[in-house]
């Protein structure tokens, strides 16, 4: 792997008490985009009942988004790089916000899946732009600060959105927890019209430049990779956790409060690992894999009572939660002098990721076994370990 360098940041003095309420009006969004994207994990076994198909096709509510994200990333880039970032941001949450209030009133799967389409091209193009807009909205002195703040909103999403909303499914139901986020979606869409600044584009991204970056720089290479085996392990498994547990013979009231438990442990995960990258971004990697891959394991071959289902749960919160803040960090210093193009196709391999996980693991549960989706997961996040 090849040597990283700090990241070097525009100097701009915007005010920071403006800038600072649009960079919490993007967090909000980039936290009800991530919410909607896998909001169905918690929900599959529910939401595959009502509309009358297996767990294994319900996991398509989380390959779809992954799919069309990993193109609209990029694409959307690429495609408004003359428009202001606020109406680009603006229309895309918009976008979430009616997306998850038509899953609400579905009546059939594939209205769903034309539904968590939408949501695919909102979450790709609004995490691509938000990556780097930190920069234009804060003093020179707060962009690592802000940018960390985004990012949380992603990292807050994958650990919190999907246990408070299986917790809100399962007080009232599925539906009611897709109006939530639909609901919420719309909050940041007026926080984003009311609280952002016009950010005119600076730059325009051609599609020949995405492919440059890749070829010339050894250490996004090594990102993305990294970024594959870690988040395609992780969502094979992640997936499908909810049908897991009950196979376990974990009641259904106790499995929110699981994933909740996970969630905790995740905001605690990327707390470590941000005290951490700075100095040692390469062991974090290494260990990130190695408690990943020990969670998985732990639970394909303890008998899991609900005691020790919370236990490993949050070993993997642990682990995962160091994820997002750790990945991005690595791409950020692998290409300081490129970064907009590189966290495009970082935030495409991601959630690209993210579908051929739920992919995968879907044919896995269908065509072998529920457990099945654990030993996968565990040789694809126990790879860059081995680096």
């Amino acid at each position: 792997m090849t040597s990283v360098d700090t990241p070097v940041f525009a100097a701009r003095e915007p005010s920071p008490v403006k800038g600072w309420l649009a960079i919490l009006a993007v967090t909000l969004g980039i936290f009800a985009l991530m919410t909607s994207a896998l909001l169905p994990v918690g929900l599959l076994t529910p939401i595959g009942s009502a509309l009358d198909v297996s767990e294994g096709t319900a996991g398509l509510m989380v390959t779809v988004p992954g799919l069309v994200a990993a193109v609209s990333a990029p694409v959307v880039t690429v495609a408004t790089g003359r428009i202001d970032r606020r109406i680009v941001l603006a229309v895309l949450i918009g976008l979430v916000g009616a997306a998850n209030l038509a899953s609400a009133f579905a009546t059939s799967f594939a209205i769903v899946l034309t539904a968590r389409f939408l949501i695919g091209i909102s979450v790709g193009g609004f995490w691509s732009l938000a990556g780097g807009i930190a920069l234009r909205l804060v003093p020179e002195r707060h962009v690592p600060r802000a940018t960390a703040v985004i990012f949380g909103g992603v990292e807050t999403a994958s650990v919190l959105g999907v246990p408070i909303g299986t917790l809100i499914g399962d007080l009232s139901n599925w539906r009611a927890a897709f109006a939530a986020v639909g609901i919420l979606g719309l909050v940041s869409l007026a926080c984003m019209v009311f609280l952002m600044p016009k950010v005119p584009a600076e730059q325009t991204i051609n599609f020949v430049d995405l492919p440059k970056v890749l070829k010339s720089n050894a250490g996004v290479r090594a990102g993305m990779a990294i970024t594959f085996l870690v988040i395609t392990g992780h969502f094979v498994a992640y997936t499908f956790v909810r049908p897991i547990l009950q196979d376990d013979g974990v009641g259904d009231n106790m499995i929110s409060a699981l994933l909740l438990t996970f969630g905790v442990a995740g905001i605690c995960g990327n707390f470590i690992a941000g005290a951490l990258i700075t100095k040692r971004l390469r062991q974090t990697v290494t260990a990130i894999s190695l408690v990943l891959t020990g969670a998985v394991v732990l639970l394909a071959v303890v008998d899991n009572t609900t005691f020790a289902a919370a236990a490993i749960l949050i070993l993997w919160g642990l682990g995962y939660g160091a994820v997002p803040v750790t990945l991005q960090t690595w791409i950020l210093k692998a290409a300081p002098n490129t970064s907009e193009a590189a966290s495009s196709l970082y935030v495409s391999m991601f959630n690209l990721s993210i579908a051929l996980g739920a992919l995968f693991g879907g044919l896995a549960v269908d065509g072998i076994a529920t457990t099945s989706v654990l030993w996968i997961g565990a040789a694809l996040t126990s790879s860059p370990c081995l680096w």
